[in-house]
């Protein structure tokens, strides 16, 4: 199959893109297209997944485009020929991240404190992503995490 220099008109027009949104990258899939814009990737079920919200974006070696949210939903999509779809996701992604810090706690493991933002915006949320084997819906561990997560804020200026 050789590569699309364009993306077709008909998926280009049944993207759910806010105003000014362009296309930077795209790859066939199944049925489908990957899609990413400057401010999401699109999926071939037609879900729009905004880069601020995504912890991980993996390729595994049988061609599957891996996502997973901040808010931990699973995608899925095939990637037959990625072209420029893997970068152009890291480097997204990436963009998003203000403050990726890990903070030991007291005991063993610690917490990775990240704040994100969309794409030319402010700081919306931060994520706590606690080590293996430590349990979030421990009170003082959620108490630690948080009081950490307000020193790095305060640091940070964020």
């Amino acid at each position: 199959m050789s590569f699309l220099s364009r993306l077709p008109a008909d998926v280009r027009k049944s993207l759910a893109t806010e105003p000014g949104e362009r296309v930077l990258a795209f790859a066939p899939s199944g049925d489908g297209y990957v899609v990413a814009t400057d401010r999401a990737l699109f999926l071939p079920d037609g879900g729009r997944v905004p880069y601020e919200t995504i912890d991980r974006a993996a390729w595994s070696e049988d061609g599957v485009l891996n996502v997973a949210t901040t808010t931990g939903e699973r995608h899925q999509a095939p990637v037959r020929e990625p072209r420029r779809l893997p970068e152009t996701v890291r480097e997204r992604v990436n963009a998003t991240i203000v403050v990726n810090k890990h903070v030991r706690l007291p005991g063993r493991g610690g917490v990775r404190l990240v704040a994100r933002r969309p794409p030319g915006g402010d700081v919306k949320e931060w994520t706590l992503v606690f080590d293996e084997g430590i349990d979030p819906d421990d009170p003082g561990v959620r108490a630690q995490a948080e009081q950490a997560l307000e020193g790095v804020r305060r640091s940070m200026g964020v």
